[in-house]
């Protein structure tokens, strides 16, 4: 599959070439940074967020940011030489009895330990957080007075699933579609648009991954348009059956664009907090596309 057709092979931080020398953190060490950013505490409850594989003694000089745990995206972090690999997904949502590698997933585990590349997963936590996959989306996309769809329980009052805003001018549904368009990795799933073209819209909802568990709070948020990704065709058609004037409108997008989107943010982040700690850290977004659609036919 190719790479993301955009500068995400290039590093967000190249502070020093040794891996162990003065100022290198433990693996242990960087976990307290990611934990300053993303608190494991904002992952919903079904979630499986934090360090998958890794000696917490091991240092770290080289880190890799992901949205996926995939074999190409494993074997990319392992050839740059990368002691960790930060994924959005999980590799291991669900309980396991076997990590042998006669699976995908089993054969990821071996090569992770194999290689010495711990892994680390920073999923629905990511999300909630100040400055999360769906702050990064509202903010590309231009939105004013942006507050959480679904507020955290457990965080502060900005922190929470989704997002929604209001540009600052009316857009037409169609102009605001392109936007969204241009602002994504280009993938071979497009954006789906479902509402006329024409409509006037301000309010709008965000949703990072897979977003139609939102429509409720979408529909209290008085949103003009909801983008989200995996809109499925009952869910879609449900809430398009139940829209008030046709509002709110919905933007579907790639679930890894909607998400791709964060990492350099998440990257520079990252690397501000071990700067500021004193340690040098090389840190890189991964450039494979983990998207899992290649090309795609369309009327006409």
């Amino acid at each position: 599959m190719e790479a993301v057709n955009t500068a995400v092979a290039e590093d967000v931080v190249a502070e020093k070439e040794s891996d162990d020398g003065p100022g290198t953190p433990t693996l242990g060490e960087l976990l307290l940074a990611v934990e300053e950013l993303w608190p494991e505490s904002l992952a919903e409850n079904w979630d499986e967020v934090g360090l998958v594989a890794g000696r917490p003694e091991a240092p770290v000089g080289k880190v890799m940011l992901a949205v996926d745990p995939t074999l190409e995206t494993i074997e990319e972090a392992i050839a740059w030489g990368a002691q960790l690999l930060v994924t959005h997904h999980p590799l291991l949502l669900k309980g396991v009895n076997s990590v042998a590698a006669t699976t995908a997933k089993g054969l990821a585990v071996h090569r992770l330990i194999e290689s010495g590349t711990a892994l680390l997963t920073v999923h629905t936590n990511g999300d909630s957080a100040v400055g999360g996959v769906s702050d990064v989306l509202a903010d590309a996309f231009g939105l004013d007075n942006v507050v959480p769809l679904t507020p955290a329980s457990q965080g502060l009052p900005e922190e929470g699933i989704g997002r929604v805003g209001e540009l600052p001018e009316l857009m037409t549904l169609g102009d605001f579609a392109a936007r969204v368009f241009e602002v994504l990795p280009a993938v071979a799933g497009g954006v789906r648009v479902s509402g006329e073209r024409d409509a006037l819209i301000r309010r709008v909802a965000v949703c990072g991954g897979a977003g139609d568990s939102l429509f409720d709070a979408v529909r209290a948020s008085h949103a003009d348009v909801y983008v989200t990704a995996d809109l499925r065709h009952h869910p879609a058609s449900e809430a398009r059956e139940s829209a008030v004037n046709g509002r709110p409108y919905l933007i579907d997008v790639s679930h890894f664009a909607s998400e791709w989107l964060w990492l350099p943010a998440a990257a520079e982040a990252l690397g501000n907090v071990l700067s500021d700690q004193g340690y040098d850290v090389e840190i890189r977004v991964a450039g494979t596309n983990s998207d899992p659609w290649d090309f795609i036919l369309t009327p006409g």
